[in-house]
């Protein structure tokens, strides 16, 4: 396994951030697997990095913050942070994330609170990311956290558990035998499968299952189906996300009808929310209920205005390699590549057909949705039919059973 989790490094510095030469590489991680964040400092290195920089994250700590400190402070955005948020937007480092947080990590904290403080962080940080938009590489990925593993395996002994884990985690990578070439061919495929939908031009789809979802949502007219790779508007190829399996469009704010049932749970900053219902009506959450995790899923829902709106629709069939492994991750990384989703919040602008042509304000009034989250959600089932609607009044069955139907 020393040498997979290696090669896994590797994917991450070179086919997921495609790190170039002389460019400066930002790590965000936990402090769960400092060997492997070494071994990944050391794969940016020699894929050409200038320098690699590491912010370590905790749990703990982040909950001791928001237990102890004013609102005030919490939501303070010092002259410091300004300074590198700045810098960054000037220099374009690649960012990657590595995730292994405990799902259950931020459960009893004072919600509140934390959804005040990042309201009132969020508008001196928006602008930054408006100015980075689509310009830099980024990358997801993940290693198995201790907490996080027990909660996946929970039969198992924390080693027993972490193992199994690096194995699930290397598996839905693919990860396990040449990585890299792995990725190419599966890009390929999911090319493939975004020029066969965008041939379509569709203008809705309507999803049915048999737990109750029957929602219809609407498509931009000049929007494109994406998947797998994405280029920057410089045009450094990367995979935003390791794994993934889904195809996805932006959707048209204000084009949403019906009620749609999660199928997975969501975990939404350290809680997990588990077997919701969300009716839309003129694009927007009108009614919402959890059985789980009901008051977060209100938050999540009013962080602003844009959070009660779709800014995602993703396929990803019932049989997808990720759903095989008969795993609940407890992780949207993972889980959201299990089965159809949609997300709250954000869209995308690179799903705007030449999006490179317009201003983001351009793909915002087009349709695209803004906000400060974007909350990935799973609605896959085995029962799931998708049918798609065309610009010209043709329909056409687009998922049956789960699966692709085209």
């Amino acid at each position: 396994m020393k040498e997979q989790i290696k090669e896994y490094a590797r994917l991450i510095a070179t086919a997921g951030a495609n790190v170039q030469k002389g460019q400066a590489v930002v790590i965000r991680a936990q402090p769960d697997q400092p060997e492997f964040i070494a071994e990944l400092c050391e794969q940016c290195y020699k894929a050409g990095a200038s320098e690699v920089s590491v912010e370590w994250e905790y749990q703990p700590v982040s909950r001791l913050g928001i237990k102890y400190k004013s609102l005030e402070t919490l939501s303070a955005i010092r002259d410091w942070e300004k300074a590198k948020m700045e810098y960054n937007a000037r220099t374009l480092p690649a960012k990657i994330y590595i995730d292994s947080a405990d799902p259950d990590g931020l459960c009893g904290i004072d919600d509140e609170k934390n959804a005040a403080a990042q309201k009132a962080r969020y508008p001196v940080i928006k602008p930054f990311l408006d100015k980075t938009e689509n310009k830099y590489q980024w990358c997801i990925a993940a290693v198995p956290g201790k907490a996080w593993a027990k909660k996946v395996f929970p039969e198992k002994t924390p080693a027993q558990a972490q193992k199994a884990l690096w194995d699930a985690i290397l598996n839905a990578s693919r990860a396990e035998s040449d990585p890299v070439a792995a990725w190419e061919e599966h890009n390929r495929d999911l090319a493939d499968k975004c020029a066969r939908l965008n041939a379509l031009h569709l203008k809705e789809l309507h999803y049915k299952s048999s737990n109750g979802t029957d929602l219809k949502v609407g498509l931009i007219e000049n929007s494109v189906f994406c998947g797998g790779a994405e280029r920057t508007l410089s045009g450094v190829v990367f995979n935003p996300n390791i794994p993934s399996e889904e195809i996805f469009i932006s959707p048209k704010k204000g084009l949403a009808e019906g009620v749609v049932y999660s199928t997975r749970p969501l975990s939404y900053r350290g809680r997990l929310i588990e077997n919701f219902r969300l009716e839309f009506k003129d694009g927007r959450v009108v009614k919402s209920h959890a059985e789980k995790g009901d008051d977060i899923l209100k938050t999540m829902l009013s962080m602003d205005e844009g959070a009660s709106y779709l800014g995602e629709c993703a396929l990803i069939p019932y049989d997808s390699p990720i759903r095989r492994l008969r795993l609940l991750f407890y992780s949207t990384l993972f889980d959201e590549n299990a089965s159809c989703h949609l997300a709250l919040g954000e869209g995308f602008s690179n799903t705007i057909k030449d999006y490179e042509k317009y201003t983001l304000d351009e793909c915002r009034k087009m349709g695209v949705n803004e906000s400060m989250i974007h909350e990935d959600f799973m609605i896959g089932t085995r029962d799931l039919d998708i049918y798609g609607t065309t610009f010209d009044g043709k329909k056409v069955r687009i998922f049956k059973n789960g699966n692709f139907a085209i």
